[in-house]
């Protein structure tokens, strides 16, 4: 299974139509994982050789992706039901992107602003209700920065996008290692002191995984305030990325709750999002 530039994709509890509320479910698959939950995870969630720059739109208010988590969806709104229509019977890609404030009077008639930087993600699962509303799975693939929204033709919008890879310094190679070690030991203040939460985080971290993919994994795992969240999302390098993330954590864990937003990561994996 190839996602992005990736080996590793976060599975966040997806078994169930609901994913269960524990942060023991939090489980990172490799290539070689063979689960029940991972059906067709391998054949559906590469990245299409022939991506045109241009990508379906899914704005929300709640909610900031991040490239190698799963996260679930349930979609009702009549247009972005057209949207996910569309996606599979295509390349099956949705950029999720973060309503900026002010969206509330220009939701339903107008296009509330967005962010600048979105998750272009994949769907892996889809399960139609008996209501003609929709669950699905989308798996974070890439970061993507919008050059420009396209005219609307159709009722969801659609947006040119430059892809944004990790980048990673080699003039910080040195100094990574101890940027890793440090979120380790800070993410760890905010696991659950249950055994299978701590199995699941050893196991986690014995994945010893890349820092951007660690820093992405953690950021989605916390509940951090959204502006930082996007913020972390729009920044490509990794290094900065996880000093950021880490100088949050350092704040939270010193007792400047008012900082980076409440604790944390007891509730993982999140709801549903819904449009």
């Amino acid at each position: 299974m190839s996602v992005g530039t990736s080996e590793y994709t976060l599975l966040a509890g997806a078994s169930t139509v609901e994913p269960p509320q524990s942060f023991a479910s939090l489980a990172l698959y490799d290539t070689g994982t063979q689960d029940i939950r991972m059906t067709n995870l391998q054949s559906s969630a590469g990245w299409p050789d022939d991506f045109s720059e241009r990508v379906r739109l899914f704005p929300l208010p709640n909610l900031v992706l991040f490239p190698h988590v799963v996260q679930p969806l349930h979609v009702f709104e009549p247009r972005y039901c057209e949207m996910l229509q569309d996606a599979l019977a295509g390349d099956r890609l949705i950029a999720m992107v973060l309503l900026e404030q002010g969206w509330e009077h220009q939701y339903l008639h107008c296009r509330p602003p967005i962010a600048q930087v979105a998750c272009v993600g994949k769907i892996i699962s889809h399960t139609p209700t008996d209501d003609q509303r929709h669950n699905v799975l989308l798996v974070g693939m890439k970061r993507a920065k919008i050059v420009r929204e396209l005219a609307p033709l159709r009722p969801f919008r659609e947006a040119a996008v430059e892809l944004l890879e990790d980048l990673y310094p080699p003039d910080e190679a040195e100094q990574r290692p101890a940027l890793v070690q440090h979120l380790q030991e800070l993410f760890q203040h905010f696991v659950p002191e249950g055994l299978a939460a701590q199995e699941s985080f050893q196991q986690l971290m014995g994945k010893q995984l890349p820092l951007g993919i660690l820093t992405d994994t953690i950021a989605y795992a916390l509940q951090l305030p959204l502006a930082i969240k996007q913020q972390l999302l729009a920044e490509a390098n990794v290094d900065i990325r996880c000093r950021l993330l880490s100088r949050c954590l350092e704040q939270k864990v010193h007792g400047r709750s008012d900082a980076c937003g409440e604790s944390a990561a007891d509730d993982f994996p999140p709801r549903f999002s819904e449009n």
